[in-house]
């Protein structure tokens, strides 16, 4: 394969690896933006399950406190009975004993209720919160499900089509080639470059001038001695030099 095809088929595949890194990416952030708003979707609907079950258990817990202290306030009452019937001191004493450890308990168990019924309002509030904010994601991913489906299906052929053409490129090459821009791309992001007059076009080192009038003959394929790329002499109106060219350029002045 000649140098000039050789460098040819790099542009040409350079070209398409951009273009593909370009696609990729966006494909990418459409698919991880749409995978995120649906995650999210799941996060809330588990958050609300967790949430409303916690209610009902504060309920429940608060409706059995509630029935607790009904059976205190029938035991006080038969307590303070019973102190109006004592014929001692030693049993008032007891009596009242018992009436003030009944009342401490009844104390601490509308405390508790005080608390959950707190916890339970503010569990309902942040329900509501949630609630509204599942729907409205749940509304806005359903909308747009079957639009960002299809163009993210789109984006996904365009991908497969480019990389259909890239292979085609990658057969014209040498194998040896080819190796060599993967693993500069690999490390660089792009893996050629050009000079026109003694610069490298990607990382605008100054060429030693022997190594840049070997470039100019064209003879074969170098590499950045500073970012390692594959380098090739370019003519000023963007067309690489023939290999006649190269030799039949006087080497001096007029």
């Amino acid at each position: 394969m000649k140098l000039e095809a050789q460098i040819d088929a790099l542009e040409r595949l350079a070209a398409i690896d951009a273009e593909l890194g370009v696609l990729e990416e966006q494909l990418s952030k459409d698919r991880t933006v749409f995978d995120g708003k649906k995650s999210h979707l799941v996060e809330l609907e588990g958050r609300l399950g967790t949430s409303e079950t916690s209610v009902k258990e504060m309920e429940r817990t608060r409706g059995e406190i509630i029935q607790e202290l009904r059976q205190m306030s029938v035991q006080i009452d038969k307590s303070r009975e019973k102190l109006s019937r004592v014929r001692s001191e030693r049993e008032a004493n007891a009596v009242t004993r018992e009436l003030e450890e009944l009342r401490k308990l009844y104390r601490d168990r509308e405390i508790e209720i005080e608390k959950l019924t707190g916890l339970a309002d503010q569990a309902k509030g942040e329900i509501e919160t949630t609630r509204a904010q599942r729907d409205e994601l749940s509304a806005e991913v359903g909308d747009n499900e079957d639009a960002v489906t299809s163009r993210l299906g789109a984006a996904a052929e365009l991908v497969a089509g480019k990389q259909a053409e890239r292979a085609a490129v990658v057969n014209e090459l040498p194998v040896v080639l080819y190796r060599r821009y993967e693993m500069v791309r690999k490390r660089r992001g792009t893996a050629i470059a050009f000079t026109v007059e003694g610069t490298c076009s990607a990382c605008n080192i100054m060429l030693p001038p022997m190594f840049f009038q070997t470039l100019k003959r064209q003879e074969e394929l170098s590499q950045c001695p500073s970012c390692n790329r594959i380098l090739y002499f370019r003519r000023n109106n963007g067309e690489s030099v023939t290999v006649s060219d190269a030799q039949d350029t006087p080497s001096g002045g007029p």
